[in-house]
């Protein structure tokens, strides 16, 4: 995929209250095919507003959210869930993987909403293992891992279907440092594959590793390092 693959338009997102409060005010972004990005902020800035937004999880208040060039404010739920299904994948800092199923079984899984056949998604999800160097873990259980391993399985998760982007939320918060070094250079790796990466995160070191560096504060984008649209 070529193009900008993520554009926001004057975007505002307001969550009611006495007053309202404002999480996002009038943003706009535009993120190429192909970028490694992050988007860098304490907490309450915005960024993870931003994310849900981008990952049509939630909508705006007011303004346009597009994901590959789609509309998201024109698309029903039911469109939006497919939307994710075969464009987005995600990555959290919590891993959320079904302890009771096994490692190949959390990413196969993965797939059921992209209405892929059982046989083609087992395939899938082994390649996705071995494109993380976890083949070799397939019938193991998450509780048999390391936490490292848990978030390269839940990495394989993500990119198991080939979405075109990939969100990972905090990817590294849960790790020590040499291992979540280790995730973010299987994630620029995955990148140079063609995958396009956004990283939210609030530690300026994880930032600091990608080439567009979006800074937020106070629900408004105060520092672009980015590439803008192609």
């Amino acid at each position: 995929m070529t193009g900008t693959v993520l554009g926001l338009e004057n975007v505002t997102k307001d969550y009611p209250g006495s007053p309202p409060v404002r999480a996002l005010d009038q943003v706009s972004l535009a993120v190429n095919a192909g970028e490694l990005t992050a988007i860098v902020g304490p907490s309450g800035s915005g960024k993870s507003t931003l994310l849900h937004l981008i990952g049509t999880l939630d909508r705006p208040t007011t303004g346009t959210v597009r994901v590959t060039g789609l509309d998201v404010a024109a698309m029903s739920d039911r469109e939006l869930s497919a939307l994710r299904a075969a464009r987005i994948g995600f990555v959290f800092q919590q891993f959320f993987l079904a302890e009771h199923q096994t490692v190949l079984g959390n990413v196969a899984d993965g797939l059921l909403y992209a209405g892929i056949r059982r046989g083609t998604r087992r395939r899938l999800a082994l390649h996705a293992l071995d494109r993380v160097g976890l083949a070799h873990k397939a019938a193991a259980r998450p509780t048999q891992l390391s936490g490292g391993e848990r978030q390269r399985v839940a990495i394989a998760r993500a990119v198991a279907g080939a979405p075109p982007v990939v969100l990972a939320d905090e990817p590294t918060g849960n790790l020590d440092s040499a291992t979540g070094g280790a995730i973010l250079a299987l994630l620029e790796v995955l990148n140079a594959a063609g995958t396009t990466v956004i990283i939210i995160t609030h530690d300026h070191a994880v930032a600091a590793r990608t080439r567009r560096r979006i800074e937020m504060l106070d629900g408004r984008i105060v520092t672009d390092t980015g590439e803008g649209p192609s």
